[in-house]
């Protein structure tokens, strides 16, 4: 239970579905709750899909790359602490380089945003990638990995609950209320980041 938790909670965490609602509700205000509702749906599958992928066939680019575990452990630390710093200053799209008139004038030339930008690299960016990587490479037993599993599936239910609400979420909370709850997210964020930086920097000193 204990590690259900702490990967479910990093999960979500990184992934941050709030710091999207902003950019779901600006994408989709034109379509009826059905068609938002097709949308939430199938962005949630896609990030499931992604983070599939990466848990499985994750570790065979490492090795095919020669890249260790360690060095991916100091390079997804950082890329979340960024991603954690960009949501405390409010930066968090501009961050996954979508910027608004850049979203506009995609959407007019693309019917499907269900894979880009909302599944990547809004949700599934490089630091989920390489967080789940990770977490294959500590926990590779059957039942750990079932665990793992559970918690990713969980995560994406999470995400489409919260993409099919987000005009209400909107409206609840305001842009003020989602900007506190990202930085809230993106303090946490910044914590999960710098954990890997330091868990990879003890395993490098005791190996030495």
């Amino acid at each position: 239970m204990e590690l259900f938790i702490m990967i479910f909670g990093a999960l979500f965490s990184v992934m941050n579905p709030f710091g999207t609602v902003p950019v779901f509700v600006s994408l989709t205000q034109e379509q009826n709750k059905k068609e938002r509702n097709k949308i939430a749906f199938w962005t949630s599958v896609n990030v499931l899909i992604i983070l599939l992928i990466s848990f499985f066939i994750g570790e065979f680019l490492l090795l095919f790359f020669g890249i260790t575990l360690n060095a991916l452990k100091i390079a997804g630390g950082l890329i979340i602490a960024s991603s954690g710093f960009a949501l405390l200053t409010g930066e968090f799209t501009k961050h996954k380089g979508m910027k608004r008139k850049k979203i506009e004038e995609d959407l007019k030339t693309r019917s499907e945003i269900t894979l880009t930008p909302l599944s990547i690299p809004m949700i599934a960016g490089p630091g989920t990638i390489s967080l789940l990587i990770t977490y294959k490479q500590e926990y590779d037993n059957i039942s750990d990995m079932v665990i793992i599993i559970s918690a990713i599936i969980l995560a994406t239910i999470c995400i489409y609950l919260i993409l099919k609400s987000s005009f209400i979420i909107a409206k609840s909370l305001g842009a003020s209320g989602i900007n506190a709850l990202s930085r809230i997210i993106g303090f946490i964020v910044i914590a999960i980041g710098v954990q890997l930086v330091i868990s990879s920097v003890v395993d490098i000193f005791n190996l030495s």
